[in-house]
């Protein structure tokens, strides 16, 4: 479902979205950027989080694999996916760093799966 500035539900999904952060505290918090193409369509993206990777799942009905262009820079997960009746452009923030060269996709009836090693944290350092 997209969202339109006048979008009567639009207070409700932000509840929903203020709840769901608050829940899941710090660790949790996922920001999806929507690019608001034409004829876009918003995916349902669940985001999975271990001490070593990240994990990224996605629905996109109707697309073939060979449509479907991921791109990541450590910390941003870009899916752009279109056919003649579909069009999905997301922004996905990681909720961690993440070793972009590390990452495997598979795309089975539908599902989008994306897997991250996660970037190393800062080393200490001693004094």
């Amino acid at each position: 479902m997209r969202r339109d500035d006048d979008d009567p539900f639009d207070e409700f999904f932000r509840e929903i979205e203020r709840m769901m952060d608050e829940m899941m505290g710090a660790e949790g918090d996922v920001h999806i950027d929507r690019d608001g193409a034409a004829g876009g369509s918003d995916l349902h993206i669940d985001v999975h989080e271990t001490d070593e990777e990240v994990r990224v799942v996605a629905d996109i009905p109707g697309i073939e694999k060979e449509a479907i262009d991921l791109k990541c820079d450590g910390n941003v997960l870009t899916i752009d996916a279109d056919s003649h009746q579909r069009e999905y452009h997301e922004r996905l923030t990681l909720p961690s760093a993440v070793d972009e060269h590390s990452a495997s996709a598979t795309y089975n009836n539908g599902i989008l799966e994306v897997t991250f090693d996660r970037e190393e944290d800062s080393a200490d350092i001693e004094l």
